[in-house]
């Protein structure tokens, strides 16, 4: 099929991509390679994907309508999948504005084209963020999101309303993806995985906020991807459903939220364990209070999507943390 990929350069895009690539689908990606961070990381990840002749490489950014608009007439897609934002709930704190040009406007702008072209299914990336500081585990896609924390979360909150109205009116097809701290091979150099690599290598110490109490549903970035793939072929529709899937449905438009997650949280003194074990290195420790903005559990409830695809991300931390070593290693040369 053809598909529209937003974020291609990106880490979770960059993977996406590859996945229907080697499928054999024709993937145009958009992706307008802000300098967040290291755009010669983002470079390369297009590099790998340019050596397949069914992928195309478009630099945009999102808030360019016009430029969006000509290159989705031009690729023609059957499913969309929005991947592309402005990530980081620190960096929102600091340039908030960021995130409503890039995360609302920009997403806002990918639903118009949406609207234009129809695509049997638009797929739209969110974040267990949207969830907040909640005392209530799992996490349920039922579960009230009306308290952010951070200004990311509050753009993806807001995308996801807006998304659920596209799909009312304009009878689009719509999943949201809520991600839980996706981690893997070619991962960001802004999320601690990266970050205490890096550091341990360089033989400095390691930032641990809210002294190690902490922790998270870390998602694989191969177990993702596997569970998109398999939810593409499960288009919402506004008919009548059974099980978890009933409850989890709008009443209203063909529009269903699904968390990917492996419902199995991990403790951050756990996580850095399983870091120093594959690095064959112990870290220095620098113990520092709680920022702004984070959550200090966070658990996805995956019966939803068990129900949709029978899947759930099931990879250890050990091997997954083990993958991205040496994948750093390489390609740094560290």
């Amino acid at each position: 099929m053809r598909w529209l990929v937003t974020g291609t350069a990106g880490f979770i895009g960059f993977h996406v991509a590859k996945r229907l690539l080697l499928q054999g689908h024709e993937v145009a990606g958009v992706d307008g390679m802000t300098p967040y961070y290291d755009v010669e990381l983002k470079e390369a990840r297009h590099a790998k994907l340019k050596k397949f002749a069914s992928f195309t490489a478009h630099r945009c950014m999102l808030e360019d309508a016009a430029r969006l608009e000509a290159i989705g007439r031009q690729c023609s897609p059957e499913i969309v999948m929005h991947l592309a934002a402005q990530p980081g709930v620190r960096f929102s704190l600091e340039e908030p504005g960021t995130y409503i040009s890039s995360n609302v406007i920009g997403s806002f702008n990918v639903l118009e084209l949406c609207r234009t072209l129809r695509p049997r299914h638009v797929m739209i990336a969110s974040t267990s963020s949207v969830y907040g500081e909640s005392s209530s585990f799992p996490l349920k896609e039922t579960d009230n999101t009306d308290h952010p924390l951070t200004p990311y979360a509050a753009s993806k909150k807001s995308t996801e309303v807006l998304a659920h109205c596209y799909a009312h009116i304009w009878n689009l097809p719509t999943t949201i993806f809520r991600f839980f701290t996706v981690y893997g091979p070619w991962g960001r150099p802004d999320m601690a995985l990266f970050k205490f690599v890096r550091s341990i290598l360089a033989g400095r110490p390691i930032d641990i906020h809210n002294h190690g109490k902490m922790e998270r549903d870390f998602t694989y970035i191969d177990d993702l991807v596997e569970a998109l793939v398999r939810l593409s072929e499960k288009i919402p529709t506004s008919g009548s459903s059974a099980g978890v899937a009933a409850v989890a449905r709008s009443r209203a438009a063909p529009y269903r939220i699904v968390n990917i997650g492996g419902n199995q949280p991990i403790g951050l003194s756990e996580f850095i364990a399983e870091v120093e074990r594959a690095l064959g290195r112990k870290a220095e420790r620098n113990y520092l209070d709680m920022q702004p903005g984070e959550a200090t559990r966070t658990e996805a409830s995956t019966a939803l999507l068990e129900e949709l695809i029978g899947y759930r991300p099931a990879t250890p931390i050990s091997v997954g943390v083990g993958e991205f070593v040496r994948w750093y290693r390489d390609y740094y040369r560290a």
